[in-house]
């Protein structure tokens, strides 16, 4: 059984950072591209950032490029998203996710809370 569990959010101010992370269990996860992707009050799954499976290839959505950094620890079966430049609009839960997905993802996690706001 897949098992993403996600932590690290929280409530920081407009320009703050965080450190996102996702525990990965029951399949290989060195095997595996993943993806973060949010979903704000209101709105549909947004595809936020992917690695592949090796680590050396990641992909951003505009909104995360240049302020967000996505990696992987193989040894850990950790994904990681890092939050930088936080901004209001960036408030939403996130999700980590096995495999790439945008709008729907097969297997994805409980998701952390990030709240940016003053």
């Amino acid at each position: 059984e897949v098992l993403l569990v996600e932590s690290g959010g929280g409530l920081v101010q407009p320009g703050g950072s965080l450190r996102l992370s996702c525990v990965a269990s029951g399949f290989t996860f060195s095997d595996h591209p993943m993806t973060w992707v949010r979903q704000a009050p209101g709105k549909g799954l947004e595809w936020v950032a992917s690695i592949y499976a090796d680590g050396d290839s990641t992909y951003y959505a505009a909104a995360a490029k240049g302020r967000f950094t996505i990696s992987r620890d193989n040894y850990e079966n950790t994904l990681y998203l890092q939050l930088d430049s936080l901004k209001t609009e960036d408030t939403a839960m996130y999700y980590c996710a096995k495999d790439v997905c945008t709008t729907f993802c097969t297997d994805r996690g409980q998701g952390t809370q990030v709240t940016v706001s003053s």
